[in-house]
């Protein structure tokens, strides 16, 4: 676990909490969208007030665009990594940036600092569990979820029960799908997690706990579909008995302050990246606004508490999504849009294609707006991914940004060795 002098630029001198942001296949368009949306052309996100602006910079060693488990991998370890990694360099075993065979997590874990990760998507998801788990490949998930239950987090807040229980067995979502016959849940109470399902348990966790894994869904806590599907089967958005990030990030923060020494965790908001992915506008604006939501949780404990850096980033852009609003006459608020642009490109109303446009909160004028979605693709682009930051050492977080530069922030503030 050593780490190379020829590594180090130089040595802080406070080191401090670090809560990690990422909401899954969001850029700028993205933010622009929600910020107009629920509050309006002149209004503020909670991601707007985060005072540094990286261009972030998202290609891996063998692709432009990046994918879900490499682009955590190169955040997890600082070092490039091939398009399809989880926590390796594609099935090469991995030495972080710190000269470290340890992801930044598990360096942390191993220095005394309380961990912990949570994501609104499945316990797999490699946005957070390539911090804490590798494998050689992420389709392994009967592996991985057992890897990230041994880790030791202190902390694990997901859905994903169903990679916890063997097939056959019915847990509080539903049945399990392991085919190796292990029930991860009891294995998680054998090495002393407290296990929690639901919102009421969430926020009266007690600080003698020591260790708590939250299981919120049988899978992911969103539906991951079309509005129209959505609209057919009469489901929501996201499962209304699930607690929101903002919820999981708050009961972390109050879980992991409590205990002695400083903090790290990774918040990954999945929805904004399979909705997106989807084409579902509707259902990728409640999942970045829920993303926004729990980053002004931070703020909150980042105002009382000024050695913890807030930083976020994505990894690349779901669905090459952008908004477009025209004068009333082109674009009749009460009137369903066209399926299609001129360029053929499908467009998105409130409910879907062919639907009525959204509105804009009031603009300082009180004038409200109305606007259409339109998407390039269902896959994920390179896009125009902004990372920011705030607090201890945000100030590292400026111009061109490489993805392997996340860990490098990360770094200097748990362990307060700016690394080259």
């Amino acid at each position: 676990l050593s780490i190379s002098s020829k590594c180090q630029e130089n040595q802080l001198t406070t080191t401090g909490n670090v809560i990690f942001f990422h909401p899954d296949g969001t850029a700028l368009a993205g933010w622009n969208a929600i910020r107009v949306l629920y509050y309006g052309p002149d209004g503020e996100l909670n991601w707007d007030r985060l005072s540094q602006i990286g261009l972030y910079q998202g290609h891996t060693k063998n692709t432009l665009t990046s994918s879900s488990e490499g682009g955590a991998t190169m955040h997890a370890y600082g070092m490039k990594v091939e398009l399809l990694s989880y926590g390796m360099d594609g099935k090469k075993l991995l030495t972080s940036r710190s000269g470290s065979s340890l992801s930044i997590m598990m360096e942390a874990k191993s220095k005394g600092i309380n961990i912990g990760i949570i994501n609104s998507g499945k316990i797999v998801e490699p946005g957070t569990g390539v911090f804490v788990a590798s494998d050689v490949s992420r389709a392994n998930e009967d592996a991985i979820s057992k890897k990230i239950i041994e880790s030791g987090a202190d902390l694990i807040f997901s859905g994903g029960e169903e990679n916890l229980l063997p097939v056959g067995v019915e847990g509080k979502f539903g049945a399990g799908k392991r085919k190796d016959g292990l029930n991860v849940i009891e294995l998680a109470k054998q090495l002393g997690y407290k296990v929690i399902y639901t919102r009421e348990e969430l926020a009266s966790i007690s600080n003698v706990v020591k260790k708590v894994l939250g299981i919120f869904a049988r899978s992911h806590t969103f539906n991951d579909k079309s509005e129209e599907e959505l609209i057919q089967i009469g489901l929501h958005n996201y499962k209304p008995e699930a607690p929101t990030l903002a919820e999981m990030t708050d009961a972390a923060i109050k879980f992991l302050s409590g205990k002695k020494g400083n903090f790290f965790f990774v918040v990954e908001e999945e929805g904004t990246d399979n909705f997106g992915n989807c084409n579902n506008a509707n259902g990728y604006f409640e999942a970045l606004k829920r993303a926004d939501d729990a980053i002004g949780v931070a703020l909150k404990f980042y105002s009382k508490n000024p050695n913890t850096l807030i930083i976020t980033a994505a990894d690349s852009e779901a669905g090459g999504m952008e908004i477009y609003g025209f004068l009333e006459q082109d674009m009749m608020p009460d009137q369903p849009l066209p399926e299609k642009s001129k360029n053929g490109a499908p467009l998105d109303g409130i409910n879907g294609t062919g639907t009525k446009p959204f509105l804009t909160e009031k603009d300082k004028y009180g004038n409200q707006f109305q606007f259409a979605v339109a998407w390039s693709t269902t896959d994920d682009v390179f896009g125009s991914v902004i990372a920011r930051a705030e607090g201890l050492n945000s100030q590292l977080m400026k111009g061109k940004i490489d993805n392997t530069e996340i860990y490098r922030i990360m770094y200097a503030t748990l362990f307060g060795i700016i690394l080259k």
